[in-house]
C-alpha cells in the first residue's frame, strides 16, 4: 500500500456486501448473529480487501499483547512441557496467551487478527504454502517450535541439535559395547526424526557397526510405534541387544515388548529415548535419554514471536539449543550373544 493510500473501511465493506456497517462489525468481532451465507460474503470482502482490524493497526498502544499458541494432536507430555515454557516467559514478558487445537478454516488467520492475536506459535504442527501464504496476507508472524518440516524461509523456527543428540545416543550404546543397535522412529520425512536418525547412522558408521535395514524403523512418535517397532526387531534372527527410540514415549513401548517376551531391561536389552520427558523418570527402569530443554525452547518461541509482533529484527530464521545425554539405568553393556538370543525365543 502506498504511504498516502487511503485504507479500507468497514463502510467501504458494507456497501460492497450490500449490508450494514453494524453486520460487518459483527463478522469482524465474531459475533455468532450473522446469517452464515452474509458471513461468508464479508469475509470474502475482508479477505480481498486486506482489511486489518483496528486492534491490529495500533497494535503500539496495546499494553498487553496476545500470542495464539496452536499445537497438533494430544497434549502429551512433549507438549505440556514446551507449553510450560511458552506460558512462563509469557508471564516473565507480560503476554497474552491463548492456547488452542490447530485450525485452519477459511480465513482463520484474519479471524484471528480480528481477535487481537499478535503471533502464532505452532508446536508439532504442519503448515503448507497456502496457510503461510494467508498469514503473511494478514500480516501475523509465525514461530514454528521443533518443526516437522524444513520451514519456509519466511517462517522463523526454534529447535535443538537433533543431529548431535542422535550421535550422543548411539556412541553411548557403542561404549557400553552394543554393535547390534537398532533405531524406532517417527515420520520418515520430519525433519528432526531425519538428523536423529542420521546422528544414529553417522555414529554406526564411524565405529564401523552394520546398520541392516530392518534395524531402521520409521513410525510415528507414539508408544505404540515402540511397542509395534520393537516387537518386530526382537523378531529378526538376529535381533538387537540395543534400541535408540526417536522419543521418550516410543522408549516406553519398547521397554513393555521386552517385557512382555520376557526379557529384563537393561540386562537383556539397552532402551534410549529422546527428550527427557517426566516419563523418562518415571520409566521402570528409569529411562537413559537425550534431553531436549523443552521450556527453554518454548521460552525462546515466545520471545521470538513478540519480538517479530513488535517489528524487529530477528537475526536468525532459526534458533537450535543444545541438546544432553542423561545416562540412567536403562542401559548397560550387552550380555553374551547366546543368552540374548535364548532369552528372545522364550
Amino acid at each position: 500500500m502506498r504511504p498516502n493510500a487511503r485504507r479500507t473501511t468497514l463502510a467501504d465493506i458494507a456497501q460492497e456486501a450490500g449490508v450494514s456497517v453494524a453486520t460487518v462489525s459483527k463478522v469482524v468481532n465474531g459475533r455468532g448473529d450473522v446469517a452464515p451465507h452474509t458471513r461468508s460474503r464479508v469475509q470474502e470482502l475482508l479477505h480481498q480487501h486486506d482489511y486489518l482490524a483496528p486492534v491490529f493497526r495500533h497494535t503500539e498502544v496495546v499494553e498487553s499483547p496476545t500470542i495464539e499458541v496452536q499445537f497438533k494432536g494430544g497434549l502429551k507430555s512433549y507438549v505440556a512441557e514446551t507449553l510450560e515454557g511458552i506460558i512462563d516467559s509469557a508471564a516473565e514478558s507480560g503476554v497474552s496467551v491463548v492456547i488452542s487445537k490447530a485450525s485452519h478454516a477459511p480465513h482463520w488467520a484474519r479471524d484471528l487478527v480480528s481477535a487481537g492475536r499478535r503471533a502464532v506459535i505452532a508446536v508439532t504442527s504442519g503448515y503448507t504454502t497456502a496457510h503461510l501464504n494467508e498469514l503473511a496476507r494478514s500480516g501475523l508472524p509465525l514461530v514454528l517450535l521443533d518443526p516437522l518440516h524444513l520451514p519456509d524461509s519466511r517462517v522463523h523456527s526454534v529447535g535443538s541439535t537433533n543431529f548431535g543428540g542422535g550421535l550422543a545416543a548411539t556412541r553411548h550404546l557403542l561404549s557400553l559395547g552394543h554393535r547390534r543397535v537398532a533405531y524406532i522412529g517417527g515420520p520418515a520425512m520430519a525433519v528432526c526424526n531425519q538428523a536423529r536418525m542420521h546422528g544414529y547412522r553417522a555414529a554406526m558408521e564411524a565405529e564401523g557397526a552394520r546398520v541392516p535395514d530392518a534395524y531402521v524403523r520409521p513410525g510415528e512418535f507414539t508408544y505404540e510405534t515402540g511397542l509395534l517397532g520393537a516387537t518386530a526387531l526382537l523378531d529378526l534372527q538376529e535381533p538387537p541387544t540395543a534400541i535408540f527410540a526417536g522419543n521418550d514415549e516410543t522408549a516406553l513401548g519398547v521397554i513393555e515388548a521386552a517385557r512382555t517376551r520376557g526379557l529384563r531391561v537393561p540386562e537383556d536389552l539397552s532402551v534410549v529415548g529422546f527428550d527427557d520427558t517426566s516419563l523418562a523418570q518415571m520409566a521402570s527402569p528409569p529411562l537413559t535419554t537425550v534431553r531436549q530443554p523443552l521450556r527453554e525452547m518454548g521460552g525462546a518461541a515466545l520471545r521470538t514471536a513478540l519480538r517479530l509482533a513488535n517489528g524487529e529484527k530477528v537475526e536468525s530464521h532459526h534458533i537450535e539449543l543444545a541438546t544432553e545425554l542423561v545416562v540412567r539405568a536403562s542401559t548397560a553393556p550387552p550380555r553374551e550373544e547366546t543368552s540374548a538370543r535364548t532369552a528372545v525365543r522364550r
